[in-house]
């Protein structure tokens, strides 16, 4: 399986109240149809440099400030736009057509995200998290179970926690991430993650989640994760 054999698969779900950023145009908040398009080259992209990573990060669900408009999984449009003070997009894909996919003109975004695009906190840890330690931007996948984006019924920029019959379609395109690029350490990022990787029987090890006041003790744990390995995946 390629990268684009991978994308094509995701290409293929479909469902009420989830948005697929790779398939899926919405015309109020996306720049145009070629939205999806541009989402989906970013994680060809994204995936093509990472084929020999070490580690893989999973959360539960991809977010409407994150991967909905990026196309990737803990990361912001705002990054890839090179609108963040801390992270340059060149970590995420490298010497690339950087494009924003949310629409500037758009009733539905505020002041700062037509100006900048949207911002994830999850995502700025993360990115902020895999330099500080110095780890290859390039030896890290960021992803979640539940690859899409799953929202509350009428409100397309709203995030839900994903449903059971989600997470078990969800944990099959894990596998196949996997397969894809194999050998990687998994690393559950919040304890519904591990619950759920457990459920499937996915070996991994586990970490807070940055949100809801948590950033600290999941850099911490991140550190001593790191750490434990050796320095092995560093450079």
């Amino acid at each position: 399986m390629t990268a684009a054999d991978f994308i094509k698969k995701l290409q293929l779900y479909n469902k009420p109240s989830v948005f697929n950023p790779w398939q899926d145009y919405d015309p109020e908040c996306d720049i145009g149809p070629e939205a999806p398009v541009i989402r989906a080259a970013n994680l060809q992209r994204y995936l093509e440099l990472r084929k020999n990573a070490h580690f893989l990060f999973i959360a539960e669900g991809l977010g409407y400030q994150g991967g909905h408009f990026s196309g990737m999984a803990m990361t912001s449009e705002r990054i890839l736009l090179g609108c963040h003070p801390d992270v340059n997009p060149q970590a995420v894909l490298g010497d690339w057509d950087y494009k924003r996919t949310s629409n500037p003109n758009s009733a539905s975004l505020n002041r700062t995200q037509k100006l900048y695009g949207f911002n994830e906190p999850t995502a700025t840890v993360m990115w902020n998290t895999i330099a500080r330690h110095e780890l290859s931007p390039y030896d890290t996948v960021l992803w979640n179970i539940f690859p899409f984006h799953p929202y509350k019924e009428g409100n397309i920029l709203s995030n839900r926690t994903p449903t059971g019959e989600e997470l078990d379609v969800g944990i099959e395109y894990a596998r196949m991430l996997m397969q894809l690029i194999p050998g990687m350490k998994v690393v559950a990022i919040g304890r519904k993650s591990q619950q759920t990787l457990g459920k499937y029987g996915v070996a991994c090890d586990c970490v807070p989640h940055p949100s809801m006041g948590g950033a600290n003790a999941f850099k911490a744990a991140v550190a001593a994760l790191f750490a434990a390995q050796g320095g092995e995946a560093n450079g």
